[in-house]
């Protein structure tokens, strides 16, 4: 068995969980995966607790504010949301604030959103403009950052032969989405999303809309928000009704690189916590809990006889997909239609792969807030063979007690519920680690590895960033 070594030289064994593994799920798959849907690496990031303090500490979301987020790629906004000239979106974040606008038909910009007179923010929301007017005094700038107009250049030596456009970030683009960062020196964006764009390639996020954007706030830390969707081991706590159709505990994770994890768990089979349960549950009750079936199935939701209900879901997921979009899916694996396969990116982004659906997450502080967090769930749907492309969801913004469950009519009741779980867990996750009265929290060798990976990620930015 491998065995992790910690900083004093005590080593421990890296236990995978003992029964079924995901790899043995795929092996009884009627239409198997690619390769490198199997276990990929796994370096050795060691044991050691984490300090509670760094979810609610001033001093160390300071460090996080001045040497993280801005050397960090974020994804702004979907292409499809600013498809005219003008069209623009307003990203914040901790304090900056951006406004990612189309300056011209196949360029896209993110122009500080500060004018450079008095400092007013220049928008204030999403929109469609010919020229940014400060509406302090009146200063104008281009959609591509020059300067407009100034009314009172006269009185304003101080800026006469010097360039006066809008700073602006860097911008690039990855599957739909416009992607920026503040630093100039941070390795490109193709470097830092790793393997996702290769085992993402069939899944053409390019040709999916936008179905479902919801941005609900959230009282917890962000890291500690973003972690509540790291791992699947909460399942059985948190989301008891789910462990009828979800294989938790023995999921599967890997390390790709120093800023790509991800998550496998398989769906439509019953999880190893109910291996004992008398009577064992049927194929045909993790088939009626996938769906949210309850009393009879109709026929064509009836498992056949001597068919597990994994097989079936996928079969079934296939037509019903064909029948919505117009494409043919028989040839794509039975993982594609059933599993969690989620890529977490440091230090807040996580994208699902899949055909259905492909669920797509963002968390950031609200503000300078440390416990408070603004987590993006966006949903993404394959655009239909024939007809027009669908027009992107709005934002349904969601305060800090208001439920998932107000976006239902878009979301879905069964996710949306899902979703309120974790966030009504998360504001005791918040308290309880403010309560320790050891200081610290643990993560587990395996499931967590990625999670303590990232404390180490923002360490070393946090000294790297003060060094300089």
């Amino acid at each position: 068995m491998d065995e992790l070594v910690d900083k004093t030289g005590m080593s421990y064994p890296l236990r995978r969980f003992p029964g079924q593994s995901y790899e043995d799920i795929l092996e009884s798959d009627v239409i198997s995966p690619p390769a490198f849907y199997r276990e990929g690496p796994n370096p050795e990031v060691g044991v050691e607790p984490v300090a509670t303090s760094r979810y609610y500490d001033p001093e160390f979301f300071r460090q996080e504010v001045d040497y993280v987020w801005p050397r960090v790629w974020q994804w702004a906004c979907r292409e499809e949301d600013i498809p005219e000239i003008g069209d623009h979106v307003v990203f914040d974040i901790v304090g900056y604030s951006f406004i990612i606008v189309r300056s011209a038909e196949n360029e896209i910009k993110a122009l500080a959103n500060s004018c450079l007179h008095r400092g007013r923010q220049l928008v204030e929301c999403d929109g469609s403009m010919a020229a940014f007017r400060c509406p302090f005094h009146g200063m104008a700038w281009n959609v591509d950052g020059s300067l407009k107009e100034n009314p009172f250049e006269w009185d304003m030596p101080q800026w006469k032969d010097n360039a006066l456009d809008l700073p602006e970030v860097r911008v690039e683009f990855w599957g739909g989405f416009v992607f920026i960062n503040m630093d100039a020196e941070a390795p490109p964006l193709d470097d830092v999303l790793g393997p996702i764009a290769e085992h993402f390639e069939r899944y053409d996020f390019e040709n999916r809309y936008k179905a479902v954007h919801v941005s609900k706030k959230i009282r917890a830390n962000w890291k500690a928000t973003s972690e509540a969707f790291m791992e699947t081991h909460h399942v059985y706590g948190t989301h008891p009704q789910a462990v009828v159709f979800t294989a938790d505990i023995n999921g599967q994770y890997d390390i790709w690189n120093d800023y790509v994890g991800r998550q496998f768990s398989a769906h439509a089979i019953s999880s190893p916590h109910l291996g004992d349960r008398t009577p064992p549950v049927s194929e045909q009750e993790v088939f009626n809990a996938f769906f949210g079936i309850e009393g009879e199935p109709d026929a064509d939701m009836t498992v056949p006889d001597g068919m597990t209900a994994r097989a079936f879901t996928a079969q079934t997921l296939r037509r019903m997909l064909a029948a919505d979009t117009g494409y043919d899916y028989s040839e794509f694996p039975d993982a594609d239609f059933t599993d969690s396969l989620l890529y977490n990116v440091f230090p807040n982004l996580s994208f699902w792969g899949g055909m259905a659906q492909n669920v797509v997450y963002r968390f950031r502080p609200d503000g300078l807030d440390p416990e408070a967090t603004i987590m993006d769930i966006l949903i993404l749907k394959p655009v239909p063979k024939e007809g027009p492309r669908p027009a992107p969801a709005e934002v349904h913004h969601l305060g800090f007690d208001e439920p998932v469950t107000n976006a239902a009519d878009t979301m879905g009741l069964k996710l949306a519920e899902v979703f309120d779980q974790d966030a009504v867990n998360l504001k005791f996750v918040q308290s309880g680690m403010r309560a320790s009265r050891t200081g610290y929290i643990e993560f587990t060798a395996y499931q967590e590895a990625r999670i303590r990976l990232n404390h180490q990620m923002l360490d070393r930015m946090i000294a790297e960033g003060e060094a300089e």
